[in-house]
């Protein structure tokens, strides 16, 4: 036999997709899991033609599922984001909308037995140690079915509650990696926030935007990209990130008025190319930007009443909530909570050239 098979089940999680490995089934050292990733989605080529990626980056995404060595969590859940032309794999950051699928794919894969007809699964993200419950509908296993819809997908599904904990400085250690509510750099202002994931957030107007372009307006626009771009780069060397040139994080958002009765109106960048959508985590950082006194967001948002804050942030093609628990003096996050869906597309084998992997641990 000249391929080697790997076990897989592939998983839409909220607005993303892609295989989802059970740890055993893959190599253990970092070099070969990266060359075995590559050749599975196909990496390499625009269209990802000799592999199961979906050509963009939303579609290149991997979770690998093991039961957790943490005394809290049921599972570790570390993701990989392999490019799609760049044949690179980077394991720093985490997602949020991958990890929707990881209650329902544990439970699948036999790592967690469902409990009656609603079961939580706790995840730690190993990639930054991020603590997430998962709420899964399971009245006879996992129910995929459902009435619940989220922007970017069409048709409804059963619900996927997140909460994330303790996600402030999750990657950076600080929750305002510079020290600063607002930095101007290379001429704009920006706010550098680490709420689940680290983001450079930016006024869409100081780029000359108005803030609801369509995404692929934004990755038209040569001028705007590389302007964006260079102000990332530098932003990651401010937040003590060092060079961030190959790497994913920090992402960039831009923001707006809201226009359909949200709190805000955001973009956010992958980075090199502007989300469908919005990515989970993302929203989270967005979300705490808009809250916090005296950063780029201020006077921009419709601030709604209440504490936990039902945050809608408008994207490309919608909307998405999340629930942010938080304090004000000082400022911080407890908790941020959403309602995704996910729904398993296929399970199988995925193969790859034993010349990457002969299927020895």
């Amino acid at each position: 036999m000249t391929q080697t098979a790997i076990p897989f089940l592939f998983m839409r999680g909220g607005t993303s997709r892609g295989p989802f490995f059970n740890s055993a089934d893959l190599p253990s050292d970092r070099e070969t899991l990266s060359e075995v990733l590559i050749a599975a989605i196909g990496s390499g080529h625009p269209l990802n033609i000799d592999g199961i990626g979906g050509g963009a980056a939303v579609t290149t995404k991997t979770a690998i599922l093991s039961k957790s060595k943490d005394d809290w969590a049921d599972i570790d859940y570390l993701f990989a984001q392999i490019s799609v032309e760049d044949r690179k794999v980077d394991f720093k950051p985490t997602c949020g909308n991958i990890l929707v699928g990881v209650g329902p794919a544990a439970i699948e894969m036999g790592l967690v037995e469902p409990k009656g007809d609603k079961t939580d699964v706790k995840i730690r993200a190993v990639n930054t140690g991020a603590k997430v419950i998962a709420t899964i509908e399971t009245p006879d296993g996992v129910t995929y079915e459902g009435d619940t819809m989220i922007d970017g997908v069409p048709g409804c599904a059963a619900p996927v509650g997140v909460t994330f904990m303790d996600v402030a400085g999750s990657v950076t250690g600080s929750m305002l990696p510079t020290g600063n509510t607002v930095d101007t750099i290379q001429g704009i202002d920006v706010t550098c926030l680490d709420v689940a994931m680290p983001v450079v957030i930016a006024r869409a107007e100081d780029f000359g935007k108005t803030g609801y372009e369509t995404a692929s307006e934004l990755d038209e626009d040569e001028a705007f990209m590389r302007q964006m771009l260079a102000v990332r780069l530098a932003a990651g060397e401010a937040m003590s990130m060092g060079d961030v040139t190959e790497s994913v994080t920090p992402k960039f958002a831009i923001i707006s008025k809201p226009r359909q009765g949200g709190a805000v109106t955001a973009r956010y960048f992958m980075p090199w190319k502007c989300h469908p959508t919005m990515a989970v985590t993302g929203a989270q950082c967005i979300a705490s930007c808009a809250l916090m006194g005296g950063t780029v967001a201020e006077g921009l948002v419709n601030k709604p009443d209440g504490n936990p804050a039902q945050m809608i942030i408008e994207h490309p093609c919608g909307s998405i909530e999340v629930l942010v628990d938080y304090t004000v003096m000082p400022f911080s996050i407890r908790s941020a909570g959403l309602n995704r869906t996910a729904r398993k597309l296929a399970a199988g084998d995925v193969f790859v050239p034993q010349a990457v992997w002969n299927g020895v641990k």
